[in-house]
């Protein structure tokens, strides 16, 4: 009996430093992962979307929470004003989640670009949301503040070819991004004033 209870002991002790220790080597690299992502993941996408900024806008970016969400809103400069945010949105495609930036100009509620950094669509056919460059592009120029569609649900966004689904996902995407504008609107003009 008294050697089950030392190995109970033992055990706990060990378990307990090993938590401790992951724990302590996951807030220490916690910053640097997110700089990763940001910079490989999600970078791509930001700067294709903020082309032209005269800033860098992994650097200047600010958060804001969203209840029990902290949101991350990237800056883009141009002529002297920052006055546009790229931001994350999500939608749900044929293989699963669908995760894109969103551009917005703050001044008139336009999307200036969108691109897909995470999929995990069908090669070739969904994935075609990500490289192909003439379906993001469909999205420049609608208002920031309505729901967006394919037109075969009576929007104005062309579909890709055998991957309805994934457009319709990209579309979702799309508007989550719009609806977390219109509810944080107030809280993004005010803490984009710092970056002018």
């Amino acid at each position: 009996m008294r050697e089950i209870i030392k190995m109970i002991v033992v055990l706990t002790v060990l378990s307990s430093f090993s938590g401790g220790l992951l724990a302590a080597i996951r807030g220490g690299t916690k910053d640097k992962i997110e700089y990763q992502q940001l910079v490989f993941v999600k970078g791509p996408a930001i700067r294709n979307i903020l082309e032209g900024c005269s800033n860098d806008p992994i650097v200047d970016r600010f958060k804001i929470k969203d209840g029990d969400t902290e949101r991350s809103f990237f800056v883009g400069v141009f002529d002297g004003k920052a006055n546009t945010v790229a931001f994350e949105g999500i939608g749900k495609g044929f293989g699963g989640d669908i995760g894109l930036m969103v551009g917005v100009n703050i001044d008139d509620d336009k999307i200036i670009g969108m691109g897909v950094t995470t999929h995990s669509e069908t090669p070739g056919i969904g994935s075609k949301a990500q490289t192909d460059p003439k379906f993001p592009n469909q999205f420049k120029g609608l208002a920031a503040i309505e729901p967006c569609k394919v037109k075969p649900d009576g929007g104005n966004i062309d579909a890709i070819s055998g991957a309805t689904v994934t457009s319709r996902g990209v579309c979702g995407g799309v508007t989550n991004a719009a609806d977390i504008y219109k509810r944080l609107k107030p809280q993004i003009a005010e803490k984009i004033k710092a970056f002018n």
